[in-house]
Protein backbone atom coordinates (compact mmCIF):
# COMPACT_ATOMS: atom_id res chain seq x y z
CA UNK A 1 0.00 0.00 0.00
CA UNK A 2 1.12 3.41 -0.91
CA UNK A 3 2.97 4.79 2.46
CA UNK A 4 3.78 1.64 4.05
CA UNK A 5 6.68 1.86 6.00
CA UNK A 6 9.72 0.95 4.49
CA UNK A 7 11.38 -0.45 7.61
CA UNK A 8 8.63 -2.97 8.14
CA UNK A 9 9.86 -4.84 4.62
CA UNK A 10 11.87 -8.54 5.71
CA UNK A 11 15.24 -8.20 4.39
CA UNK A 12 16.36 -10.23 1.46
CA UNK A 13 17.49 -13.00 3.20
CA UNK A 14 14.75 -13.11 5.69
CA UNK A 15 12.24 -12.84 3.08
CA UNK A 16 14.30 -15.77 1.68
CA UNK A 17 13.67 -18.18 4.26
CA UNK A 18 10.13 -17.20 4.70
CA UNK A 19 9.19 -17.29 1.16
CA UNK A 20 11.03 -21.09 0.59
CA UNK A 21 9.50 -22.32 3.27
CA UNK A 22 5.73 -20.74 3.13
CA UNK A 23 3.57 -19.99 0.34
CA UNK A 24 3.94 -16.24 0.04
CA UNK A 25 4.29 -13.29 2.00
CA UNK A 26 1.44 -11.02 3.17
CA UNK A 27 1.23 -8.56 5.78
CA UNK A 28 0.11 -11.33 8.81
CA UNK A 29 3.26 -13.36 8.04
CA UNK A 30 5.74 -10.24 8.17
CA UNK A 31 4.17 -9.10 11.46
CA UNK A 32 4.63 -13.04 12.56
CA UNK A 33 8.34 -12.93 11.85
CA UNK A 34 8.65 -9.54 13.12
CA UNK A 35 7.20 -10.53 16.53
CA UNK A 36 9.37 -13.81 16.24
CA UNK A 37 12.31 -11.47 16.86
CA UNK A 38 13.28 -12.19 12.63
CA UNK A 39 12.93 -14.98 10.25
CA UNK A 40 15.61 -17.31 12.18
CA UNK A 41 13.44 -17.36 15.53
CA UNK A 42 10.23 -17.33 13.86
CA UNK A 43 11.32 -20.71 11.74
CA UNK A 44 12.69 -22.06 15.12
CA UNK A 45 9.17 -21.72 16.61
CA UNK A 46 7.89 -22.80 13.52
CA UNK A 47 9.38 -25.98 13.86
CA UNK A 48 9.07 -26.95 17.49
CA UNK A 49 5.99 -24.73 18.77
CA UNK A 50 3.60 -24.46 15.67
CA UNK A 51 1.13 -23.52 18.21
CA UNK A 52 2.04 -20.23 19.29
CA UNK A 53 0.57 -19.32 16.13
CA UNK A 54 -2.80 -19.41 15.90
CA UNK A 55 -4.93 -21.11 12.97
CA UNK A 56 -8.26 -20.90 13.17
CA UNK A 57 -8.69 -19.12 10.06
CA UNK A 58 -7.20 -22.19 8.48
CA UNK A 59 -8.59 -24.96 10.80
CA UNK A 60 -12.31 -23.54 10.22
CA UNK A 61 -12.44 -24.53 6.28
CA UNK A 62 -12.47 -27.93 7.17
CA UNK A 63 -16.23 -27.73 7.28
CA UNK A 64 -16.42 -26.66 4.17
CA UNK A 65 -16.18 -30.00 3.21
CA UNK A 66 -17.73 -32.23 5.05
CA UNK A 67 -17.22 -35.42 3.25
CA UNK A 68 -13.77 -34.92 4.46
CA UNK A 69 -14.43 -36.18 7.85
CA UNK A 70 -16.82 -38.78 6.69
CA UNK A 71 -16.12 -42.54 7.35
CA UNK A 72 -14.91 -44.74 4.73
CA UNK A 73 -17.90 -46.77 4.53
CA UNK A 74 -20.10 -44.05 4.32
CA UNK A 75 -18.01 -42.88 1.09
CA UNK A 76 -17.90 -45.71 -0.35
CA UNK A 77 -21.69 -46.27 -0.40
CA UNK A 78 -21.76 -42.41 -1.66
CA UNK A 79 -20.21 -43.96 -4.80
CA UNK A 80 -21.75 -46.71 -5.12
CA UNK A 81 -25.38 -45.44 -4.86
CA UNK A 82 -23.86 -42.23 -7.39
CA UNK A 83 -24.64 -40.08 -4.64
CA UNK A 84 -21.28 -38.36 -4.78
CA UNK A 85 -18.36 -39.85 -6.72
CA UNK A 86 -14.67 -40.49 -4.86
CA UNK A 87 -13.00 -38.16 -7.53
CA UNK A 88 -15.69 -35.24 -6.38
CA UNK A 89 -14.37 -36.23 -2.87
CA UNK A 90 -11.29 -35.67 -3.39
CA UNK A 91 -11.46 -32.59 -5.73
CA UNK A 92 -13.36 -31.30 -2.17
CA UNK A 93 -9.21 -32.42 -0.56
CA UNK A 94 -7.37 -30.50 -3.00
CA UNK A 95 -9.68 -27.54 -2.44
CA UNK A 96 -9.32 -27.66 1.11
CA UNK A 97 -5.25 -27.66 1.00
CA UNK A 98 -5.33 -24.67 -1.32
CA UNK A 99 -7.53 -22.66 0.66
CA UNK A 100 -5.80 -24.01 4.16
CA UNK A 101 -2.27 -22.77 2.21
CA UNK A 102 -3.73 -19.41 1.91
CA UNK A 103 -5.10 -18.75 5.18
CA UNK A 104 -2.63 -20.87 7.39
CA UNK A 105 -0.24 -18.91 9.44
CA UNK A 106 2.01 -22.47 10.09
CA UNK A 107 3.14 -22.30 6.72
CA UNK A 108 6.60 -25.02 7.58
CA UNK A 109 4.28 -27.21 8.94
CA UNK A 110 1.79 -27.08 5.67
CA UNK A 111 5.13 -27.18 3.76
CA UNK A 112 6.36 -30.46 4.74
CA UNK A 113 2.85 -31.80 5.12
CA UNK A 114 2.78 -31.41 1.28
CA UNK A 115 6.23 -32.57 0.91
CA UNK A 116 6.02 -35.87 2.49
CA UNK A 117 2.83 -36.34 0.72
CA UNK A 118 4.47 -36.22 -2.28
CA UNK A 119 7.38 -38.11 -1.48
CA UNK A 120 5.65 -41.00 0.01
CA UNK A 121 2.68 -40.54 -2.72
CA UNK A 122 -0.79 -41.75 -2.63
CA UNK A 123 -2.06 -39.98 -5.45
CA UNK A 124 -5.70 -38.25 -4.96
CA UNK A 125 -7.34 -40.37 -8.21
CA UNK A 126 -8.81 -43.73 -7.13
CA UNK A 127 -11.65 -45.64 -6.95
CA UNK A 128 -10.89 -47.68 -3.63
CA UNK A 129 -8.12 -45.63 -1.73
CA UNK A 130 -9.98 -42.31 -1.90
CA UNK A 131 -11.94 -43.49 0.65
CA UNK A 132 -8.52 -43.16 3.52
CA UNK A 133 -7.17 -40.45 1.47
CA UNK A 134 -8.10 -37.31 3.50
CA UNK A 135 -6.87 -39.62 6.53
CA UNK A 136 -3.49 -40.59 5.11
CA UNK A 137 -3.01 -36.94 4.61
CA UNK A 138 -3.96 -36.58 8.51
CA UNK A 139 -1.24 -38.93 9.57
CA UNK A 140 1.60 -36.93 7.48
CA UNK A 141 0.21 -34.15 8.83
CA UNK A 142 1.10 -35.16 12.47
CA UNK A 143 4.40 -36.76 11.86
CA UNK A 144 5.49 -33.68 9.29
CA UNK A 145 7.58 -32.25 11.79
CA UNK A 146 9.02 -35.19 13.73
CA UNK A 147 11.04 -38.33 13.46
CA UNK A 148 10.68 -40.03 9.97
CA UNK A 149 11.23 -43.85 11.28
CA UNK A 150 7.83 -42.72 12.81
CA UNK A 151 6.18 -41.17 9.74
CA UNK A 152 7.58 -44.22 7.73
CA UNK A 153 6.23 -46.81 10.13
CA UNK A 154 2.30 -44.97 9.76
CA UNK A 155 2.18 -44.19 6.34
CA UNK A 156 3.62 -47.92 4.86
CA UNK A 157 1.04 -49.27 7.15
CA UNK A 158 -1.73 -46.69 6.78
CA UNK A 159 -4.75 -48.25 4.45
CA UNK A 160 -4.63 -45.84 1.76
CA UNK A 161 -0.65 -46.49 0.92
CA UNK A 162 -2.04 -50.40 1.43
CA UNK A 163 -4.54 -50.15 -0.91
CA UNK A 164 -2.85 -47.96 -3.58
CA UNK A 165 0.02 -50.18 -3.91
CA UNK A 166 -2.15 -53.41 -4.00
CA UNK A 167 -0.69 -54.39 -0.32
CA UNK A 168 -4.73 -54.99 1.00
CA UNK A 169 -4.91 -57.69 -0.19
CA UNK A 170 -1.31 -59.39 -0.28
CA UNK A 171 -0.94 -63.08 1.08
CA UNK A 172 1.59 -65.46 1.88
CA UNK A 173 0.70 -67.53 -0.88
CA UNK A 174 0.62 -64.52 -3.16
CA UNK A 175 2.72 -61.93 -2.34
CA UNK A 176 2.34 -58.62 -4.06
CA UNK A 177 5.49 -57.05 -4.56
CA UNK A 178 3.93 -53.62 -5.49
CA UNK A 179 4.72 -52.04 -1.95
CA UNK A 180 7.59 -53.93 -1.15
CA UNK A 181 9.21 -52.38 -4.07
CA UNK A 182 8.23 -48.90 -4.11
CA UNK A 183 9.25 -48.79 0.01
CA UNK A 184 12.59 -49.59 -1.37
CA UNK A 185 12.60 -47.25 -4.24
CA UNK A 186 10.91 -44.71 -3.57
CA UNK A 187 10.32 -44.34 -0.09
CA UNK A 188 13.67 -45.42 1.46
CA UNK A 189 17.03 -46.46 -0.62
CA UNK A 190 16.48 -45.16 -3.89
CA UNK A 191 16.24 -46.79 -7.25
CA UNK A 192 19.39 -49.27 -7.99
CA UNK A 193 20.36 -49.98 -4.27
CA UNK A 194 18.59 -53.00 -3.64
CA UNK A 195 17.88 -56.44 -5.95
CA UNK A 196 15.18 -58.14 -6.50
CA UNK A 197 15.59 -60.87 -3.62
CA UNK A 198 15.23 -57.56 -1.50
CA UNK A 199 11.95 -56.78 -3.28
CA UNK A 200 10.67 -60.72 -2.42
CA UNK A 201 11.61 -60.25 0.50
CA UNK A 202 10.63 -57.01 1.26
CA UNK A 203 6.55 -58.12 0.12
CA UNK A 204 7.00 -60.98 2.21
CA UNK A 205 7.68 -58.93 5.51
CA UNK A 206 4.51 -56.76 4.53
CA UNK A 207 1.83 -59.70 4.27
CA UNK A 208 -0.59 -59.76 6.72
CA UNK A 209 -1.98 -56.33 6.48
CA UNK A 210 -5.40 -55.92 5.14
CA UNK A 211 -7.97 -53.51 4.33
CA UNK A 212 -11.65 -54.98 3.55
CA UNK A 213 -12.34 -53.78 0.23
CA UNK A 214 -15.82 -54.80 0.11
CA UNK A 215 -18.03 -54.09 2.93
CA UNK A 216 -16.32 -52.89 6.25
CA UNK A 217 -13.49 -50.89 4.53
CA UNK A 218 -11.68 -51.41 8.41
CA UNK A 219 -7.84 -52.34 8.49
CA UNK A 220 -6.72 -54.75 10.01
CA UNK A 221 -3.48 -57.68 10.50
CA UNK A 222 -4.83 -61.37 9.91
CA UNK A 223 -1.92 -63.54 10.86
CA UNK A 224 -2.54 -66.36 8.78
CA UNK A 225 -1.99 -64.69 5.97
CA UNK A 226 1.48 -63.42 6.72
CA UNK A 227 4.35 -65.41 5.31
CA UNK A 228 7.02 -66.81 7.72
CA UNK A 229 10.45 -68.07 7.60
CA UNK A 230 13.83 -66.02 6.93
CA UNK A 231 13.52 -62.54 5.16
CA UNK A 232 17.17 -60.41 4.18
CA UNK A 233 16.80 -57.02 2.95
CA UNK A 234 20.36 -55.64 2.48
CA UNK A 235 21.81 -55.32 6.68
CA UNK A 236 18.44 -56.56 7.77
CA UNK A 237 17.78 -60.36 8.68
CA UNK A 238 15.18 -61.99 10.73
CA UNK A 239 13.71 -65.58 11.30
CA UNK A 240 10.33 -64.28 10.71
CA UNK A 241 9.01 -67.19 12.97
CA UNK A 242 5.94 -65.45 13.99
CA UNK A 243 2.46 -65.73 12.36
CA UNK A 244 2.03 -61.88 13.60
CA UNK A 245 4.35 -60.09 11.47
CA UNK A 246 3.88 -56.83 13.19
CA UNK A 247 6.16 -56.93 14.97
CA UNK A 248 9.07 -57.66 12.32
CA UNK A 249 7.75 -54.89 10.06
CA UNK A 250 8.40 -52.67 12.55
CA UNK A 251 11.80 -53.72 12.76
CA UNK A 252 12.45 -53.86 8.99
CA UNK A 253 10.35 -50.42 8.43
CA UNK A 254 12.86 -49.02 11.60
CA UNK A 255 16.07 -50.44 9.69
CA UNK A 256 15.21 -49.12 6.61
CA UNK A 257 14.62 -45.38 8.09
CA UNK A 258 18.15 -45.17 9.61
CA UNK A 259 19.94 -47.05 6.46
CA UNK A 260 22.30 -44.37 5.25
CA UNK A 261 21.38 -45.11 1.73
CA UNK A 262 17.92 -43.74 2.98
CA UNK A 263 19.37 -40.88 4.75
CA UNK A 264 20.91 -39.53 1.74
CA UNK A 265 17.93 -40.12 -0.73
CA UNK A 266 15.66 -38.09 2.10
CA UNK A 267 18.25 -35.87 2.27
CA UNK A 268 19.20 -34.88 -1.58
CA UNK A 269 14.88 -34.67 -1.81
CA UNK A 270 15.22 -31.94 0.75
CA UNK A 271 17.81 -30.45 -1.03
CA UNK A 272 16.01 -30.67 -4.32
CA UNK A 273 13.14 -28.91 -3.20
CA UNK A 274 14.05 -26.37 -0.59
CA UNK A 275 17.55 -25.35 -1.69
CA UNK A 276 17.86 -26.20 -6.21
CA UNK A 277 17.51 -28.80 -8.67
CA UNK A 278 21.07 -29.47 -8.53
CA UNK A 279 22.05 -29.50 -4.80
CA UNK A 280 26.11 -30.37 -4.29
CA UNK A 281 26.27 -33.60 -3.15
CA UNK A 282 28.66 -32.49 -0.13
CA UNK A 283 25.53 -30.68 0.97
CA UNK A 284 23.53 -33.51 0.84
CA UNK A 285 26.11 -35.65 2.98
CA UNK A 286 26.58 -33.32 4.87
CA UNK A 287 22.45 -33.36 6.14
CA UNK A 288 22.54 -36.76 5.80
CA UNK A 289 24.62 -36.58 8.21
CA UNK A 290 22.67 -34.88 10.51
CA UNK A 291 19.51 -37.02 10.23
CA UNK A 292 21.26 -40.42 11.12
CA UNK A 293 23.04 -38.20 14.28
CA UNK A 294 19.77 -37.69 15.60
CA UNK A 295 17.90 -40.70 14.82
CA UNK A 296 16.15 -39.55 11.92
CA UNK A 297 14.50 -36.50 13.73
CA UNK A 298 13.79 -33.98 10.95
CA UNK A 299 13.75 -30.47 12.68
CA UNK A 300 17.68 -30.95 12.91
CA UNK A 301 17.75 -31.38 8.95
CA UNK A 302 15.88 -28.56 8.16
CA UNK A 303 17.84 -26.35 10.43
CA UNK A 304 21.30 -27.37 9.03
CA UNK A 305 19.51 -26.98 5.47
CA UNK A 306 18.79 -23.38 6.53
CA UNK A 307 21.72 -22.60 7.49
CA UNK A 308 24.23 -23.67 4.67
CA UNK A 309 26.01 -21.31 2.68
CA UNK A 310 23.65 -23.11 -0.32
CA UNK A 311 20.76 -22.20 1.16
CA UNK A 312 21.68 -18.74 1.50
CA UNK A 313 22.77 -17.98 -1.83
CA UNK A 314 19.73 -20.06 -3.57
CA UNK A 315 17.99 -16.99 -3.63
CA UNK A 316 15.03 -16.94 -6.33
CA UNK A 317 17.09 -20.43 -7.77
CA UNK A 318 13.18 -22.27 -7.56
CA UNK A 319 10.10 -22.09 -9.39
CA UNK A 320 7.00 -21.97 -8.00
CA UNK A 321 5.07 -25.13 -8.82
CA UNK A 322 1.09 -25.00 -10.28
CA UNK A 323 -0.24 -25.03 -6.46
CA UNK A 324 2.46 -22.63 -5.12
CA UNK A 325 1.48 -20.26 -7.67
CA UNK A 326 -2.06 -20.29 -7.36
CA UNK A 327 -1.74 -19.89 -3.43
CA UNK A 328 0.88 -17.18 -3.41
CA UNK A 329 -0.89 -15.23 -5.93
CA UNK A 330 -4.38 -15.32 -4.00
CA UNK A 331 -2.21 -14.10 -0.72
CA UNK A 332 -0.43 -11.37 -2.63
CA UNK A 333 -3.59 -9.76 -4.41
CA UNK A 334 -5.20 -9.83 -0.30
CA UNK A 335 -8.00 -12.11 -2.58
CA UNK A 336 -10.43 -12.97 0.51
CA UNK A 337 -11.98 -16.64 0.26
CA UNK A 338 -15.19 -17.19 1.39
CA UNK A 339 -17.14 -20.45 2.08
CA UNK A 340 -18.54 -21.31 -1.64
CA UNK A 341 -21.83 -21.48 -2.04
CA UNK A 342 -22.19 -22.56 -5.69
CA UNK A 343 -20.17 -24.66 -8.12
CA UNK A 344 -18.14 -21.93 -9.63
CA UNK A 345 -17.13 -20.45 -5.97
CA UNK A 346 -13.82 -19.27 -5.77
CA UNK A 347 -12.87 -21.82 -3.44
CA UNK A 348 -13.75 -24.48 -6.03
CA UNK A 349 -12.32 -22.91 -9.31
CA UNK A 350 -8.96 -22.45 -7.41
CA UNK A 351 -8.66 -26.45 -8.09
CA UNK A 352 -9.23 -26.05 -11.85
CA UNK A 353 -6.51 -23.14 -12.02
CA UNK A 354 -4.21 -25.57 -10.16
CA UNK A 355 -4.97 -28.02 -13.05
CA UNK A 356 -5.14 -25.36 -15.71
CA UNK A 357 -1.12 -24.93 -15.15
CA UNK A 358 -0.07 -28.47 -14.73
CA UNK A 359 -1.28 -30.11 -12.00
CA UNK A 360 -3.75 -30.17 -8.89
CA UNK A 361 -2.46 -30.94 -4.99
CA UNK A 362 -1.21 -34.05 -5.03
CA UNK A 363 -2.65 -35.53 -8.57
CA UNK A 364 0.43 -36.98 -9.61
CA UNK A 365 -0.66 -40.36 -11.25
CA UNK A 366 2.24 -42.06 -10.98
CA UNK A 367 3.73 -43.61 -7.54
CA UNK A 368 6.80 -41.47 -7.97
CA UNK A 369 4.91 -38.64 -6.42
CA UNK A 370 4.73 -34.94 -7.41
CA UNK A 371 8.49 -33.94 -8.89
CA UNK A 372 10.21 -31.30 -7.15
CA UNK A 373 12.12 -30.38 -9.58
CA UNK A 374 11.33 -27.22 -11.75
CA UNK A 375 12.27 -28.82 -15.02
CA UNK A 376 8.54 -30.09 -15.70
CA UNK A 377 7.32 -26.67 -14.80
CA UNK A 378 9.45 -24.51 -16.64
CA UNK A 379 7.71 -24.67 -20.16
CA UNK A 380 5.52 -22.32 -22.45
CA UNK A 381 2.62 -23.33 -21.57
CA UNK A 382 3.10 -23.00 -17.91
CA UNK A 383 4.04 -19.72 -18.41
CA UNK A 384 1.07 -19.09 -20.69
CA UNK A 385 -0.92 -20.36 -18.03
CA UNK A 386 0.39 -18.66 -15.20
CA UNK A 387 0.26 -15.16 -17.16
CA UNK A 388 -3.59 -15.99 -17.80
CA UNK A 389 -4.63 -16.60 -14.47
CA UNK A 390 -2.40 -13.81 -13.15
CA UNK A 391 -4.35 -11.20 -15.64
CA UNK A 392 -7.79 -12.57 -14.55
CA UNK A 393 -7.29 -12.46 -11.39
CA UNK A 394 -5.26 -8.83 -11.59
CA UNK A 395 -8.70 -7.58 -12.92
CA UNK A 396 -11.22 -9.46 -10.53
CA UNK A 397 -12.60 -11.40 -13.66
CA UNK A 398 -12.29 -14.75 -12.77
CA UNK A 399 -13.10 -16.58 -10.09
CA UNK A 400 -15.65 -14.09 -8.29
CA UNK A 401 -18.28 -15.84 -6.57
CA UNK A 402 -17.35 -16.01 -2.94
CA UNK A 403 -14.45 -13.50 -3.06
CA UNK A 404 -13.48 -10.28 -1.85
CA UNK A 405 -10.79 -8.24 -4.26
CA UNK A 406 -8.82 -5.16 -3.35
CA UNK A 407 -10.06 -2.51 -5.25
CA UNK A 408 -7.34 0.11 -6.78
CA UNK A 409 -7.89 2.75 -4.41
CA UNK A 410 -6.10 0.59 -2.09
CA UNK A 411 -2.93 1.74 -4.09
CA UNK A 412 -4.07 4.68 -5.23
CA UNK A 413 -4.00 7.79 -3.36
CA UNK A 414 -7.25 9.56 -2.81
CA UNK A 415 -5.60 13.38 -2.27
CA UNK A 416 -2.63 13.76 -4.32
CA UNK A 417 -0.85 12.56 -7.67
CA UNK A 418 2.11 10.02 -7.16
CA UNK A 419 4.66 8.89 -9.90
CA UNK A 420 4.79 6.03 -11.63
CA UNK A 421 7.70 4.65 -10.66
CA UNK A 422 6.86 5.47 -6.89
CA UNK A 423 3.41 3.38 -7.85
CA UNK A 424 4.93 0.62 -9.34
CA UNK A 425 7.61 0.36 -6.06
CA UNK A 426 4.43 1.17 -3.64
CA UNK A 427 3.02 -2.02 -4.94
CA UNK A 428 6.13 -4.53 -5.66
CA UNK A 429 6.46 -3.92 -1.87
CA UNK A 430 2.83 -4.51 -1.26
CA UNK A 431 2.25 -7.68 -3.58
CA UNK A 432 6.12 -9.10 -3.63
CA UNK A 433 7.51 -7.62 -0.14
CA UNK A 434 10.38 -6.04 -1.82
CA UNK A 435 10.98 -2.43 -3.42
CA UNK A 436 10.79 -2.72 -7.25
CA UNK A 437 13.45 -3.23 -9.44
CA UNK A 438 14.65 -1.62 -12.36
CA UNK A 439 13.40 -4.49 -15.10
CA UNK A 440 10.02 -4.23 -12.83
CA UNK A 441 9.70 -0.58 -13.58
CA UNK A 442 10.58 -1.62 -17.38
CA UNK A 443 8.13 -3.87 -17.28
CA UNK A 444 5.46 -2.16 -15.92
CA UNK A 445 6.26 0.70 -18.10
CA UNK A 446 5.60 -1.54 -21.57
CA UNK A 447 2.98 -3.13 -19.80
CA UNK A 448 0.66 0.10 -18.92
CA UNK A 449 1.56 2.91 -21.26
CA UNK A 450 3.08 4.82 -18.63
CA UNK A 451 5.85 6.46 -18.06
CA UNK A 452 8.17 6.57 -15.05
CA UNK A 453 7.69 10.16 -13.98
CA UNK A 454 4.29 9.80 -15.06
CA UNK A 455 1.85 11.49 -12.28
CA UNK A 456 -0.87 9.14 -11.97
CA UNK A 457 -4.57 9.97 -9.56
CA UNK A 458 -7.83 8.91 -9.12
CA UNK A 459 -8.73 10.56 -12.49
CA UNK A 460 -5.93 8.75 -14.33
CA UNK A 461 -6.42 6.13 -17.20
CA UNK A 462 -4.31 3.59 -15.16
CA UNK A 463 -7.05 4.08 -11.70
CA UNK A 464 -9.84 3.62 -13.92
CA UNK A 465 -9.77 1.09 -16.12
CA UNK A 466 -5.85 0.13 -16.79
CA UNK A 467 -5.01 -0.79 -12.90
CA UNK A 468 -4.83 -4.71 -13.77
CA UNK A 469 -2.41 -4.31 -15.94
CA UNK A 470 0.17 -3.10 -13.49
CA UNK A 471 -0.78 -6.15 -10.99
CA UNK A 472 -0.49 -8.43 -13.75
CA UNK A 473 2.91 -7.35 -14.63
CA UNK A 474 4.12 -7.77 -11.30
CA UNK A 475 2.73 -10.90 -10.68
CA UNK A 476 4.29 -12.05 -14.02
CA UNK A 477 7.73 -11.22 -13.07
CA UNK A 478 10.02 -13.70 -11.81
CA UNK A 479 10.02 -11.92 -8.67
CA UNK A 480 6.77 -13.61 -8.07
CA UNK A 481 7.17 -16.54 -10.11
CA UNK A 482 10.38 -18.02 -8.24
CA UNK A 483 10.99 -18.77 -4.63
Amino acid sequence: MVGKDRAALLTPSQRHLVTRFGYGIDATLAQDVRRAGGAQAWFEQQLTRPGAFPDNAADEVRRWWPDLDRRPTDLWQGQIQEVRGGWEVMEDYGRWLLVRRIRTRRPVLEKMTEFWEGMLHVPVSGDAHFTWRADYGETIRRHALGRFDHLLAATTTHPAMLIFLSAATSTKRAPNENLGRELLELHTLGAGNFSEDDVKASSRILTGWHVDLWETWAASYVKEDHWTGTVQVKGFKDRNRKGDGREVTQDYLRYLAHHPLTAHHVCERLATKFVRDDPPQSLVRRLAKVYLKHDTEIAPVLRALVASKEFRTAGGRKLRDPSEDVVATYRALGVQVGRPSQGDSGANAMLWQASGLGLSPHAWPRPDGTPVRDDIWASPSRALGSMSMHWAMAGGWWPTADLRYREPSTWVPAKKPIRFKDLVDAVSRDLLHRPASKHLLETACLATGCRAKEQIDRDHGLYQWGFARLLAAVLDSPDHLAC
